[in-house]
């Protein structure tokens, strides 16, 4: 074993050891991502996410009532900041919130390494115009922007699923365009992001190759249903899969196509047993930030510890809300079924033992080209 993965598994054990106390404690460690929900505006429909219902005049936070926030000191060991909505790219200020980052590097956020940003890449023009002014100034910090476009299905099904028209074209040009900003950008990763329905179910292997075809990594994952993040309960009954369904997905997750394999691994076992087995370190090391100010230590569960126009973060991750959620992540009836992927990215190396033990199990290669695809060697 060579000095770094030695250090590494050292690691992962100690990290294993402080999460154990801190979930008994009820303490937060000190957040290493952050989702922020900039806008709850959409040009799409979706049928599955009622985001989108939300009325119009609820407003969305300000630039600088963003950059406030960041600018806190309990969140100078943040490694990766996720801008999401709604349409992000909808904001005409996007770049303004990406220049005060940048500023915030140097003085607040010392340890950011990355900002994602989630689009449905409908908005071929606002998405290309907006990264190419981003671009160069997170190049100057040495930051690296992945961009995550939606793709339920490798054609015009893409369309009725998002519920707007030609929307499998606008997505191809903006996938086109990003592709050439990678060129001249180095820093710019691509990405898509996939949420499995019934109706799709047919397209993964055709949405893989696709993405393997353009030099596209892969977020393969089941739709959630929740009162929180997607506001969907209402349907559920729509977007239930059948017995034949999860079959296919078994095979497809169990298959080669879908290279992230721990969350592969996990959702064919849920799949196969109704159980989902799974690390989360949310409201230790993550939490998520709706358009409207209000703090959740989890996406998908609808409890909120705050609203951040009305208290520091620091007074919202030790309040006793939060305290006592974190004791109890992972009881939650929500827990039972969460799918969601990218919890799981932030929980591995923080949770540590979980980790650990994919380690001794895949061997030293399989793990580190999991780990280095997976985007986790900034933690």
């Amino acid at each position: 074993m060579n000095d770094s993965l030695l250090k590494l598994v050292c690691r992962l054990f100690l990290n294993g050891l402080h999460f154990q106390y801190l979930k008994w404690s009820g303490n937060p460690g000190r957040p290493q991502a952050i989702s922020l929900e900039i806008t709850h505006r959409c040009v799409a429909k979706c049928i599955m996410c009622n985001i989108w219902k939300i009325p119009a005049e609820v407003q969305d936070l300000s630039v600088s009532e963003w950059l406030r926030f960041l600018s806190s000191d309990v969140l100078s060991d943040v490694r990766e900041l996720d801008i999401t909505g709604g349409e992000p790219f909808l904001r005409k200020d996007l770049p303004e919130l990406f220049s005060g980052i940048c500023t915030l590097k140097n003085r607040n956020l010392k340890a950011l390494r990355s900002i994602a940003v989630t689009t449905n890449g409908l908005l071929t023009e606002q998405v290309l115009g907006s990264c190419e002014k981003i671009l160069p100034m997170l190049h100057r910090e040495k930051l690296g922007m992945v961009v995550v476009c939606a793709m339920d299905a490798a054609g015009p099904l893409h369309d009725q699923i998002r519920n707007y028209k030609n929307a499998w074209s606008k997505l191809q040009g903006t996938i086109l365009g990003l592709k050439d900003l990678r060129e001249r950008y180095p820093n710019l990763i691509i990405g898509l992001k996939t949420t499995v329905l019934p109706v799709n179910i047919g397209e993964l292997e055709k949405i893989a190759l696709y993405a393997d075809s353009h030099g596209l990594f892969t977020i393969i994952s089941p739709c959630i249903i929740t009162e929180g993040r997607y506001l969907n309960p209402d349907r559920a009954e729509s977007l239930e899969f059948s017995p034949g369904d999860r079959e296919e997905m078994v095979k497809f997750y169990e298959s080669d196509l879908f290279p992230w394999s721990c969350h592969a691994e996990a959702l064919a076992h849920y799949f196969k047993t109704g159980a989902i087995k799974k690390p989360c370190s949310c409201g230790f090391n993550y939490f998520f930030v709706r358009s409207t100010g209000e703090v959740f230590p989890c996406p998908l569960i609808d409890r909120s510890v705050g609203n951040m126009r009305d208290h520091s973060v620091n007074e919202l991750l030790f309040s006793q809300k939060a305290r006592s959620f974190r004791r109890n992540i992972g009881d939650y009836p929500e827990c039972r079924d969460c799918t969601e992927p990218g919890l799981e990215r932030y929980a591995l190396p923080y949770e540590g033992f979980t980790y650990l033990t994919m380690l001794l199990k895949k061997g030293r290669n399989d793990f580190l080209q999991l780990h280095h695809h997976m985007g986790l060697d900034k933690y």
